[in-house]
């Protein structure tokens, strides 16, 4: 999204910069966990009291994937303990959460606990954090009284064109919609051969599995990606002998109660990996390589009204 006044808000200090903008000053790049941290919640703060932003939007939610790219190693939980169950409901995109709550999600992002989103409040303020104890906040207003607080905590807050961070910069986001035709499609998929494997992600790189058969109806989370796999197989020796040393991609598995559990699993790994597939039902090999990975169907759940607002990447 773009906003008419973008700052840069970090703790390092432009004239350490050299020609080319990049940062050659002895700040760590790491959070204080104390009062520097503090003056950049205090500064989500004030931005949004000039705003007059009380309510944010999560947009496009993540948890730590293969690869954690921070400098802080991500902590259990992802830093969201306290802010949403255990098991994830309410961060999704699109929830609505209070000014406090998004301060406390900023928080878990500059300590690189393993959450990352976007906030947002219509097309009028957001807040973006990347790396590095680098922040930016987007407003329709100027913040003259947010830019001065934030300056008096001892950040700087550089004014600038834009938001590395911003969506708007890619490419468009254009998804199939989980509508009456796509579960149509998924019907006869089930008919065809029985079964098929329902994966459902509502937050990046955290997702659910379903086994879907004849009159199965899933609850699903709202604005969700939906990847449809052929089904498990009962052949679990089988799966694990097809894994290369250079498999990366998901361990989906059936326990003998029934519950699905998909993990992260690496081909190196194989003495691991069939110590968790002891005592599976049905097992299945889901690669995250871009030539091996390849869905059934793909679709986004839309909102009530039908459009797809879930900026999944296609």
């Amino acid at each position: 999204m773009s906003t008419s006044y973008v700052h840069r808000i970090t703790k390092y200090d432009p004239a350490d910069r050299d020609d080319r903008g990049v940062y050659r000053g002895s700040e760590d790049v790491s959070s204080d966990h104390g009062p520097v941290e503090g003056a950049y919640l205090a500064a989500v703060t004030a931005f949004a009291e000039d705003t007059g932003v009380t309510l944010l939007n999560i947009r496009d939610p993540a948890v730590t994937g293969f690869v954690h790219f921070g400098v802080e190693p991500p902590i259990d939980g992802h830093g969201l303990h306290g802010l949403f169950p255990s098991d994830l409901t309410g961060y999704h995109d699109g929830a609505q959460i209070t000014l406090d709550v998004g301060r406390e999600l900023v928080r878990a992002m500059l300590r690189d606990n393993g959450a990352w989103c976007r906030l947002e409040a219509e097309d009028r303020f957001f807040v973006h954090v990347g790396y590095d104890q680098y922040m930016y906040i987007g407003s329709d207003q100027p913040c003259g009284r947010a830019v001065a607080l934030t300056i008096a905590d001892g950040l700087f807050a550089d004014p600038v064109d834009g938001s590395p961070y911003d969506p708007d910069d890619g490419e468009p986001w254009e998804s199939r919609p989980a509508d009456a035709a796509f579960w149509t499609e998924v019907a006869a998929l089930v008919a065809q051969r029985g079964g098929v494997l329902l994966e459902e992600q509502v937050v990046g790189n955290h997702s659910r599995w379903h086994r879907l058969t004849a009159g199965t109806v899933p609850t699903l989370g709202p604005r969700a990606l939906l990847n449809v796999w052929p089904d498990l197989s009962t052949d679990v020796p089988a799966v694990l002998r097809t894994m290369s040393p250079e498999f990366l991609g998901w361990a989906v598995i059936e326990h003998a109660d029934g519950r699905i559990q998909g993990f992260h699993a690496d081909g190196h790994d194989r003495a691991g990996l069939a110590e968790a597939f002891a005592g599976a039902r049905a097992a299945s090999l889901l690669s995250l390589t871009t030539d091996d990975h390849n869905p059934l169907l793909v679709a986004v759940r839309p909102d009530d009204d039908g459009i797809v607002r879930a900026r999944w990447p296609s």
